[in-house]
């Protein structure tokens, strides 16, 4: 713990290093949240989450209503998958996630009864959210509900969330830091929740620090918000939240940069936010936490930007897990004639989409199409050891080295580098003007190395 160690402290402080890319969210900013119609169809991934895949359970021709169980592990890492709409399972397929990743997957076919999408919405964001009383509720049932919902971190990490609420004596946590900052450019998604459902943000908030022990609660948005910052802090009115506003800055919205600007921890090389004393929760996240545990309802929907200007209509979307991204386009008027890549996530941290019926995961944060002046690149040339991407490193890695090493499989070097410390947010490649594709040389050093067993 540093001096200005305090809590809610609003003093504005600066990670190293960082980049600012051209935010572009106002493209979907101010689109209300929409209810996607329920596809013909869904096809829902067994692997949505860090840790051991699920075991499907279903049998082809089975009815299905919407939250009933379909896919379980007994592993510790690992979080339940439940039914999106109502239908009839199908046989057993495969799907390849955006990772490249091929998992197993449970088809739907829809049925004729489905929930009305007015409906639909309340249930997610409308109605009461108790603020108060909530110690009705011990800290092992929050933490059992949220693990029995398969909920895990929605802000794309996908971290099965009631591992994080497990106690440890020798590691007790002092605060919960709700992440608000969303500092991808174009999605907009969680600022849309934060404008359109803040109370239940605030009451997941409450729930998730009971279970973890949390006496502290942060929520900590970019300061190129202010009506999500607002709008907050209202509804944290007279309630022992404190509502943070932090330096816009790439990539803020890392775990060890949002503790680090929020509160003055510096989480070391190789540890995790627990040994600061700290749980890190996306606001998505403990939104569907307080679905979980105060209306019984598991995770089965998440909002989804579908914006760049490769998109006619740019929209913030509730769609059903397993939904194709083609359903999502087509609901936002299709692709623009020039539209060139569709990105899973955002342009610094996706991945690239080359099918469309590609389905829609729990850490699906977004879908942004690029058009070709946004990806125009110039062709790679020898690196001049100028050391911008080095100053740009928000880890205070030397990422040309990493990378190098990546490419030619000195798995030693790379390892004498720290390539397990890269957080793959891009900022190397942004700035690198000899255009070598550094965090694609990186990601794929180590995905090599963990098959290699390296």
């Amino acid at each position: 713990m540093v001096a200005t160690d305090i809590p809610g402290n609003s003093a504005k402080r600066n990670f190293a290093g960082g980049v600012h890319p051209s935010g572009r969210k106002g493209l979907a900013a101010d689109s209300v949240i929409e209810v996607l119609p329920t596809p013909a169809a869904v096809t829902i991934p067994m692997s949505q989450h860090i840790g051991a895949p699920c075991e499907p359970l279903t049998k082809p021709k089975q009815e299905l209503a919407i939250g009933d169980l379909i896919g379980e592990s007994k592993s510790f890492i690992s979080a339940p998958i439940h039914a999106s709409i109502n239908g009839t399972a199908g046989m057993l397929c495969s799907v390849t996630l955006p990772t490249g990743k091929r998992v197993k997957a449970v088809p739907v076919k829809a049925s004729e009864n489905q929930p009305d999408p007015t409906e639909l919405y309340k249930d997610f964001f409308g109605g009461d959210w108790p603020t108060s009383g909530l110690e009705q509720y011990t800290p092992e049932q929050i933490t059992e509900a949220v693990k029995g919902a398969g909920i895990t971190g929605m802000g794309g990490a996908t971290f099965p969330t009631f591992v994080k609420f497990l106690k440890n004596e020798k590691k007790p946590i002092d605060t919960l830091l709700v992440n608000g900052c969303e500092c991808e450019p174009y999605l907009t998604s969680d600022y849309r929740l934060m404008i359109e459902a803040p109370t239940a943000i605030i009451c997941g908030a409450l729930l998730a620090a009971r279970a973890c022990g949390a006496r502290n609660i942060i929520i900590a948005i970019e300061d190129n918000k202010p009506l999500a910052i607002d709008i907050m802090r209202r509804a944290a009115k007279s309630i022992d939240i404190n509502i943070t506003e932090l330096p816009t800055k790439y990539p803020q919205g890392g775990e060890k940069q949002t503790i680090f600007s929020a509160i003055g921890r510096e989480v070391p090389g190789g540890k995790l936010p627990l040994d600061v004393g700290v749980v890190v929760v996306n606001v998505g996240t403990v939104s569907s936490v307080a679905r979980a545990v105060t209306r019984n309802r598991p995770l089965t929907h998440r909002v989804i930007s579908v914006t760049g200007e490769g998109i006619k209509h740019p929209k913030n979307i509730l769609t059903p897990i397993g939904a194709s991204y083609a359903d999502l386009i087509e609901h936002c008027g299709g692709l623009t004639a020039d539209a060139v890549r569709v990105i899973s996530g955002g342009p610094m941290m996706g991945f690239t989409v080359g099918d469309l019926t590609t389905p829609v995961t729990k850490g699906t944060s977004g879908i942004t199409v690029l058009v070709k002046q946004d990806v125009e690149t110039s062709q790679e040339t020898t690196c001049i050891r100028c050391g911008k991407c080095v100053d740009s490193c928000p880890m205070n890695l030397v990422p040309t080295r990493i990378a190098l090493a990546s490419r030619y499989r000195e798995w030693e070097l790379a390892d004498k580098y720290h390539i397990s410390s890269c957080i793959e947010c891009g900022c190397c490649s942004y700035v690198c003007p000899a255009s070598i594709p550094l965090v694609q040389l990186i990601k794929t050093g180590k995905t090599i190395k963990l098959k290699n067993g390296s």
